[in-house]
Formats: structure tokens, sequence, C-alpha cells
């Protein structure tokens, strides 16, 4: 489980990371992350934790499906939060085929999307 503070939970924060932040898309999932905008060298001041929220719509599949992806990308988040800078917004949302994918092709989206993001990968 990904721990509270590592929880994004307010509408503002999901459009702030949706609409001013960079995307990367895969076939299962779509990452959006908004990069920490506080300076974490200045004085005084603790950079706060990145925050990861999930987005998984009634086209993913009923409530049972839709609950499993949502745990499924939470685990896979919490393995993968040290690697975003400190401060960061990220919202995962899963797209159509997400509720019939396995684990293992969850995470192997999730990682080329963040490694795209984070400039590991070309477009």
């Amino acid at each position: 489980m990904l721990p509270t503070e590592n929880r994004l939970r307010r509408r503002e924060d999901f459009a702030t990371a949706v609409r001013r932040g960079r995307r990367a898309g895969r076939p299962l999932l779509v990452v959006h992350l908004r990069s920490g905008a506080t300076d974490p060298h200045a004085p005084g001041e603790s950079a706060p934790p990145t925050r990861a929220g999930f987005v998984v719509s009634k086209a993913v599949g009923g409530a049972v499906i839709r609950n499993k992806v949502k745990r499924r990308l939470r685990h896979l988040m919490r393995e993968r939060v040290a690697l975003v800078p400190p401060g960061s917004l990220v919202v995962v949302r899963a797209l159509p085929g997400a509720g019939d994918a396995e684990h293992a092709e969850l995470a192997r989206d999730l990682d080329a999307a963040l490694q795209r993001l984070l400039g590991g990968g070309a477009r």
C-alpha cells in the first residue's frame, strides 16, 4: 500500500498534475508528472514528499476490476515513488485495457512511462 504522505487526494492537485505536468502514454496507462516546484536547497525548508494519485474510470470495468487495478497500481507506485523527485505530483490514469492486463504488464508500462518522463527515454 502507498503510504499516506505519498497519496494525492485533493482535486486541485490532480488538476495541476494533469493540466500543467508532462504526459507519457502507454497501451495500458497514461502517466502525468508535475515536477516539484519548491527548491530543495532552500534553507530551513525540506522538500515535500512525492505524491501519487490514480484515475480508473468505468471504461476499465466494473467496481471489482477497477479496485483491483487501483490496488495493483498503488503497489507498483509504492516501489517506484523514490525514483521521482521530491515534491512531484504523479497521476496514473488507467486505460480500458488495464482491467484485463497482468500485473507484470502494468509494471512494464508504468516503468516505461516513468523512464520517459524522468528523462531516461526518447520520444
